[in-house]
């Protein structure tokens, strides 16, 4: 028997809300990783394509592992079936064929054309969003070719020289090609992927952007040796990464399973200092999952 009200997502996925923005996702190393932010209209990676990212218009790729690029096919497809537009993914440039490959098999294996922009980026490009909002692509240290990604917000401010005019005035400059106002860039969010440590303070758009998604994958000490060979981020190495960042909001990725939620809190608490500790969330705080 079938009961439409009792449908669920396929996917319970924890959700963050920071000031207007939400957070949506899956992210536990070696299984899935997903990061959704509907009002940007952007997903970091897609992990197996839960049901709450389809709608989002743009999926922004790290690297090709299967627990966080798995459900490409799946995500480009399911959009047509909906009647949505073909969705948009960026992903590092050396990937274009081998994801080119995956979507003519799977076409066939479905009997069915998949429609969707395939985007190949490297380190320094950006792709706009919409007409105020792009992404910036930056190298990470992980995987051949992989790389993060900041959401940036463009705006502009009018000259401190031109405040005390009139807009009438104001559009007499512009009508004589006289530039009124100072772009400014705003960075909203920044996800780092996987990675190994790096010093990304020396990107301005990362250290200041408003939420940074960042992975943490090992806590333990025993497990530096694993975070080493896997060119992941251990606790220690997290640590000397935000401090020399300005985030306000800092969000946690990636965690492995050999260290339970209560053991991580307790040891980012000793490590991260006060200020920092407060203004980090854990993606998969169970406090926080919602259906």
């Amino acid at each position: 028997m079938f009961f439409r009200d009792a449908i669920l997502p396929s996917h319970r996925l924890s959700r963050i809300e920071i000031d207007d923005l939400d957070i949506l996702g899956y992210s536990v190393a070696g299984e899935e990783t997903v990061v959704g932010m509907p009002q940007l209209d952007v997903c970091f990676d897609i992990g197996k394509a839960p049901d709450q990212i389809i709608p989002i218009n743009n999926v922004l790729l790290t690297h090709g592992h299967m627990d966080h690029a798995a459900g490409i096919a799946y995500y480009l497809s399911h959009r047509k079936f909906c009647g949505q537009a073909p969705g948009t993914i960026l992903f590092p440039e050396n990937l274009l064929q081998p994801i080119q490959q995956i979507m003519e098999a799977w076409g066939r294996l479905d009997g069915n054309y998949i429609p969707g922009k395939l985007v190949g980026v490297k380190a320094g490009d950006e792709h706009t969003i919409k007409p105020n909002l792009f992404v910036r692509v930056f190298p990470t240290k992980h995987s051949r070719g992989s790389v993060g990604y900041t959401v940036i917000e463009k705006r502009k401010k009018l000259k401190p020289e031109y405040l005390e005019l009139t807009g009438p005035q104001l559009v007499e400059l512009k009508k004589q090609g006289i530039a009124i106002d100072n772009k400014m860039e705003i960075p909203i969010a920044t996800y780092l992927g996987d990675t190994r440590y790096a010093d990304f303070s020396t990107l301005d758009y990362v250290a200041k952007s408003k939420i940074l998604i960042a992975e943490c994958t090992f806590f333990v000490d025993e497990h530096t040796e694993r975070a080493d060979a896997g060119r992941h981020m251990h606790v220690d190495e997290f640590v000397r990464l935000v401090d020399k960042l300005d985030n306000e909001h800092i969000v946690i990725t990636h965690m492995t399973r050999r260290t339970s939620m209560a053991e991580i809190r307790k040891i980012l608490k000793q490590k991260l200092g006060k200020n920092i500790y407060e203004k980090t969330t854990l993606l998969m705080d169970a406090r926080r999952s919602h259906r």
